[in-house]
């Protein structure tokens, strides 16, 4: 691989970039196409279609034989509340292949002895993402049902581009906190991304039943997210 290449796709790495390593089968170049590239062509949906998936694969396009060799920052599910739906979906989480954060300043809820093995904050959200920011491959899941806690970290993950945005509530609880976001300078377009009441609508009563439909709703967000790359000749 050329160093050059081989140098910027170590940095998108680190930026938690998404980029796709293009090889020529036959020997040509190598090639980087870095999310958000602007680009025409097959190549084009193919890429796209190669960031929604994650998987790695050869194809064929316009008699070059390709092999796109995908990097994806690995998906992470922050939430917000150390209650007991966390507990059910940092496990379920896991075994889905995502990373998973707690944060919770209530140090009464966030406690090792409940979140063992599980990265954990006894901290306020704002104060957390001071050292850790979100990011396009986040997933934010607001369950304190304090307003004082989930609202700030809700506008920040709208602001950034999270993949899923998720708030528990009524929708009663979810029209207040509408308003309150509106009058924080959020926009229609920003709360329409807003997953409330949270979940998949399966009739989810129970915490672990609760968690299922949360974690189905963020794999159908990050596998049918829109990562269309704009039209045009790449700078």
């Amino acid at each position: 691989m050329d160093r050059q290449i081989l140098a910027r796709l170590n940095e998108m790495r680190r930026k938690r970039q998404a980029a796709i390593l293009v090889t020529d089968l036959a020997g040509g170049p190598d090639r980087l196409i870095v999310e958000g590239d602007r680009m025409d062509g097959a190549l084009a949906d193919a890429a796209a279609s190669a960031f929604r998936s994650g998987k790695s694969s050869a194809v064929e396009i316009e008699g070059q034989s390709l092999f796109l060799n995908v990097h994806l920052p690995p998906p992470r599910i922050v939430v917000i509340g150390a209650v007991h739906i966390s507990q059910v979906l940092a496990r379920m989480a896991a075994l889905a292949g995502f990373d998973i954060t707690i944060i919770d300043p209530r140090t009464a809820f966030a406690t090792p002895e409940r979140f063992e093995g599980i990265d954990l904050i006894a901290d306020w959200p704002v104060d957390a993402f001071k050292e850790r920011s979100l990011d396009s491959y986040m997933a934010l899941v607001a369950v304190t049902h304090d307003p004082k806690i989930d609202d700030e970290p809700i506008a920040q993950a709208l602001r950034t581009g999270c993949f899923y945005v998720g708030a528990l509530g009524s929708r009663k609880t979810h029209a207040g906190r509408l308003e309150r976001m509106k009058r924080a300078g959020l926009t229609e377009a920003d709360l329409g991304r807003i997953h409330a009441p949270i979940g998949l609508a399966i009739g989810a009563a129970s915490p672990a039943e609760i968690a299922v439909a949360i974690l189905a709703e963020i794999i159908a967000s990050l596998r049918g997210r829109d990562v269309s790359l704009p039209k045009g000749a790449p700078p």
